[in-house]
């Protein structure tokens, strides 16, 4: 029974962290194109940096919804939401950049790293809710 119930928790966390990225993260992929003609982008780097944050984003809000997790029983737990989350969200920002400017510069590859950054988020989308319902579940016992 309790592992249903830890299951039922990560199935909670997982469609908050799904509905916090569609409100929050969403639009501003959808803007992201619009931002780029003003920015004066190429057609190529405009739909490859849009890629990379549709498939980069929620890697961030899993890591986020873990850092907030292990938070939230804590008096002082924005701290340490910096000093965990920061170093987490490193390589997913790396392997973001390196994509985009995999699809703008002709000798860097843009497949290698764009794949590498579905994998993390396809990880952390696992892991991250699992991590957060067990981080809740240990601050209410």
């Amino acid at each position: 029974m309790l592992n249903s119930d830890r299951n039922m928790l990560a199935l909670t966390v997982l469609t908050k962290c799904l509905a916090h990225w569609t409100g929050s993260v969403l639009p501003l992929v959808a803007a992201a194109p619009l931002l780029g003609l003003f920015m004066n982008m190429e057609p190529l780097g405009i739909g490859a940096t849009a890629l990379t944050l549709l498939i980069g984003t929620p890697a961030i809000t899993f890591i986020g919804a873990a850092g907030a997790a292990v938070a939230v029983a804590l008096p002082r737990g924005g701290l340490l939401i910096s000093v965990l989350v920061l170093p987490l969200t490193i390589p997913v920002l790396i392997f973001g950049v390196s994509a985009s400017y995999g699809a703008v510069a002709d000798p860097a590859p843009f497949l290698q790293p764009f794949l590498i950054l579905a994998a993390l988020t396809l990880f952390l989308a696992v892991v991250g809710p699992l991590a957060a319902a067990l981080a809740l579940r240990h601050g209410t016992d």
